[in-house]
C-alpha cells in the first residue's frame, strides 16, 4: 500500500458498464518525509468516500480487486482508507485534523 493526496475527480460518461457508480479519484503519491511525489495515478473509490485534499491509503495490482466488488472490475488501484495521521520515527508529518485549521 501507498500513501497519496487526493488531487481531484476524474469523470467519464462512457466507460466499462461495470464501473458505473464508481468514484473516480487523480492522486499523487506522498513519500515518507511528506513530500508530494510528480506522477499522478487513477485509483477507483467504491468504498471509503474520499474527498479533495486528503491524505488516503491505496492498494495497488491484485490487491485492489480483492475489495469487494472490485473482483470483475478493471482497476488496478484502489483507495482503502482516509489517514488520520501519519508518524515517520516518532515525528508527526501528517494530521487531518491540523490540515482545516
Amino acid at each position: 500500500m501507498q500513501i497519496a493526496k487526493v488531487r481531484g475527480t476524474v469523470v467519464s460518461t462512457q466507460k466499462d458498464p461495470s464501473l458505473r457508480g464508481v468514484k473516480l479519484l487523480l492522486l499523487q503519491f506522498i513519500d515518507e518525509s511528506g513530500n508530494i511525489q510528480p506522477e499522478y495515478e487513477v485509483a477507483a473509490d467504491n468504498t471509503v468516500g474520499a474527498g479533495v485534499d486528503e491524505w488516503v491509503l491505496v492498494t495497488r495490482g491484485s490487491a485492489a480487486r480483492q475489495i469487494p466488488g472490485n473482483l470483475e472490475r478493471p482497476v488496478d488501484a484502489a483507495v482503502v482508507a482516509i489517514i488520520d495521521t501519519v508518524y515517520v520515527e516518532d515525528r508527526l508529518i501528517y494530521s487531518k485534523k491540523d490540515q482545516y485549521r
